[in-house]
């Protein structure tokens, strides 16, 4: 079994991707292998595939903290307790990378991006490793204060969310057109603008043999694993409404959007982790 990973090589490596993820934010190009074979040069014998290991557990401790990741280090957790202490500790003075986050998630979008087969957007939905992060070390951690939820940010921005409908909605028209049910296509609602956001979805659509398809749409710019943020009404509608529902969620919007679906109650295809509560005195 390999040696568990020293500070000094955690340090070296967290730092190496807080590197790559502010330049991708940014939007600048940037070498993973050879930012790999750099980092293999300072650390002890580690090969290349235990350095990609390293970044996607780093992705793992940044999703949990509110970050987004680096496109292509699928998040993996398992991690020692010291990398998530390394990747904390990090972020408290990590200037540059804070505000390339925070740039990215509160960026306007004016129109959804141009994509020339808009059915094409369509893939499976990605596989989750574990359902919860676990590590190595288990003893209870103290999070540090002053850090922002970025994730929670872009979950917010109002024009990416409309954005990502409107290019839904070209898919579900599209989608009906090319099954020979125009006359669906043009009963397709934006319940969202028509109704108000109470209703738990934001697409009245259908399906080729004119069943209701309830669908909320979720939007972000970054990976396919990035977490998205359901409401207690969406939660509850995907239940009472599980055959109708379907999460629709894009992701790398910006730059090649793609799509997955999730159909049916978000309890049965989701693991839902509470963020906030509603508290009443005793």
């Amino acid at each position: 079994m390999a040696e568990n990973w020293s500070r000094e090589e955690v340090e070296a490596t967290v730092s190496d991707y807080f590197e790559m993820l502010a330049m991708e934010l940014r939007g600048e190009s940037f070498n993973k292998a050879e930012h790999n074979r750099n980092l293999q040069k300072f650390l002890n014998n580690r090969t290349k595939a235990a350095v990609e290991l390293k970044h996607q557990n780093i992705s793992a401790v940044l999703i949990e903290l509110g970050y987004p990741y680096i496109d292509g280090y699928k998040p993996l957790p398992n991690y020692q307790r010291l990398l998530y202490e390394v990747v904390e500790d990090r972020l408290l003075n990590a200037a540059g990378l804070h505000q390339a986050a925070a740039a990215a998630v509160e960026k306007t979008v004016d129109q959804p991006p141009v994509v020339t087969d808009v059915l094409a957007i369509l893939v499976n939905p990605p596989h989750r490793e574990e359902e919860k992060p676990k590590l190595q070390d288990s003893a209870p951690r103290i999070r540090k204060p002053v850090r922002r939820n970025y994730l929670e940010i872009e979950s917010r921005n109002q024009a990416l969310g409309l954005a990502g409908e409107k290019l839904v909605l070209e898919f579900e028209h599209k989608r009906l057109w090319q099954a020979g049910r125009k006359d669906l296509a043009n009963r397709i609602d934006h319940v969202a603008n028509s109704a108000g956001d109470h209703l738990g979805f934001d697409i009245l659509s259908f399906e080729t043999d004119a069943r209701e398809k309830f669908i909320e749409v979720k939007t972000t710019r970054f990976g396919a694993m990035t977490p998205f943020f359901a409401s207690k009404n969406e939660v509850e509608v995907s239940e009472t409404r599980e055959n109708e529902y379907q999460l629709y969620r894009l992701f790398h919007f910006e730059r090649q959007p793609k799509l997955f679906i999730l159909p049916g109650s978000l309890r049965n295809t989701c693991s839902l982790d509470p963020m906030q509560y509603s508290a009443l005195p005793r």
